[in-house]
């Protein structure tokens, strides 16, 4: 009896041992912990964090506004469109006058940058060309609208625009000697000197170059071309035709700072 007993116990003996490791195994495997969870939502929102993020750019980019200097060459075909005066009646006077010589002048703009590619603003200008050395000059102050595009490489932001606007040429002419010598016009008045104002209508193509200096402060520099605006055989008045608005006209070099801030 005690030998069958012995025997059941020596079969069962190495399923006890197996069990025994099996259950050994079995708490030697990782269990998932209730951190390991949690951290896998945590680097989720990271990954979402450094995608970048699509934002709309503005329809406003900034503002800027600033002071330029200018200097140019005008010219003209007839001595007639320089000085057209009807208070000089003898046209000889006009013997002898200069058609073309330097001017120089100031003035400034105020504009706003649009979607970082568009300036629209307005601006004024004087503009003086000094002649014969008698007090003799032309002036001309015109204002206007204008609207220009550009783009930026770096530091430099090149543009091309126009100006649309008007203003008024002040013609006034003294003669070497005017103390000693007069005209006389049809209604017998005496002259020994002219001056006339004449008011006109321009369109003013440009192109240029903005080269930044600091955060709010670039450099400035354009090249104009005044055009007249308007058909040249209709008048204005009964002696001013539209051909004598802009004469004498040619290119002007702008230089100057501008202030502003940019986004």
């Amino acid at each position: 009896m005690r030998t069958y007993h012995l025997s059941i116990v020596l079969a069962f003996l190495p399923l006890g041992v197996i069990a025994q490791e099996q259950s050994a195994t079995a708490e030697e495997q990782p269990v998932p912990t209730q951190q390991t969870e949690v951290q896998q939502p945590q680097e989720v929102s990271n990954q979402a964090k450094e995608q970048p993020q699509k934002k709309s750019s503005p329809i406003f980019t900034g503002f800027s506004g600033g002071m330029m200097i200018h200097g140019g060459y005008l010219f003209s075909d007839d001595p007639r469109k320089v000085f057209s005066s009807s208070g000089l009646g003898n046209e000889d006077y006009v013997k002898g006058l200069p058609q073309k010589g330097f001017c120089f002048g100031l003035g400034g703009a105020l504009r706003v940058h649009l979607l970082d590619h568009i300036h629209v603003g307005a601006e004024g200008f004087v503009s003086t060309m000094p002649l014969m050395g008698t007090g003799s000059n032309i002036r001309s102050g015109w204002g206007g609208g204008f609207c220009d595009v550009y783009t930026t490489f770096g530091k430099i932001r090149p543009f091309i625009g126009i100006t649309v606007g008007g203003g008024a040429m002040r013609r006034l002419y003294v003669p070497d000697q005017a103390a000693s010598v007069s005209y006389m016009t049809s209604d017998s008045t005496y002259y020994n000197a002219a001056y006339t104002k004449t008011p006109f209508f321009l369109l003013d193509p440009y192109i240029g170059l903005e080269i930044s200096l600091r955060a709010h402060l670039a450099l400035l520099i354009r090249i104009d071309y005044m055009l007249p605006f308007g058909k040249t055989n209709s008048r204005l008045t009964d002696n001013v035709k539209w051909s004598n608005f802009m004469s004498p006209s040619g290119p002007r070099l702008y230089v100057g700072v501008m202030f502003g801030k940019n986004k």
